[in-house]
């Protein structure tokens, strides 16, 4: 696979499907610029009469609870992906520059092409999502149970904002997203004793 980006205009050799059936390919994008690539490729392929053939546009996501400063959470969406877009087409040199173009698109993921002659570079020719691929990904993002968020990381110092070990100071060893619980070691009677903790039952010390 290749993320080889490309500013030349000359399309690739694309092999026309004989079946024809739609297929999910992967684009990279500008960092941050999923959701506006996703808006433009929506209207681009209206106004460029390729809505027929640009099916679905989807930027996976996985449910994540973030912390606020009073201990509640607040639930959010996580790209599984970040930087990357997926796209269910038709795939033929129109649908391939009405993508390419789109602004904040670096390029499809596929295999890079050689030129025949000379050492420029050469083009990045899509390669098709496997279907086993597209299941993992949309059942990793439907299916997973949200995980806490984490605002600490081993090695950080932490304060404790409630239960038995309230106002104590300790550094934090183990950090369990999963199951929404760190480490950390606290000093209790003079020893550094390591004491398991909910992520809301503390605070990262500046």
């Amino acid at each position: 696979m290749s993320f080889a980006t490309d500013n030349q205009n000359e399309e690739p050799n694309l092999e026309q499907s004989t079946d024809r059936k739609p297929r999910w390919y992967a684009i990279q994008v500008a960092s941050g610029c999923e959701k506006r690539v996703k808006a433009n490729l929506e209207q681009r392929s209206q106004t460029l009469d390729v809505a027929d053939r640009i099916l679905q546009i989807a930027i996976p996501q996985t449910p994540i609870f973030k912390l606020r400063k009073d201990g509640t959470r607040q639930q959010a969406q996580e790209k599984v992906f970040p930087g990357y877009v997926l796209i269910q087409m038709l795939l033929d040199d129109q649908v391939w520059q009405v993508v390419k173009n789109t602004p904040n698109v670096i390029n499809f993921v596929g295999s890079e092409q050689k030129p025949p002659y000379g050492r420029g570079r050469g083009h990045v020719k899509p390669m098709p999502l496997s279907p086993s691929e597209v299941e993992r990904i949309f059942r990793q993002s439907e299916q997973q149970e949200p995980i806490v968020e984490a605002k600490v990381a081993v090695g950080d110092k932490i304060v404790v904002l409630s239960g038995p070990f309230k106002d104590f100071d300790g550094e934090v060893v183990e950090v369990s997203s999963e199951r929404n619980k760190l480490k950390a070691l606290l000093s209790i009677f003079g020893r550094e004793t390591p004491v398991e903790l909910e992520f809301n039952q503390v605070e990262k010390q500046d």
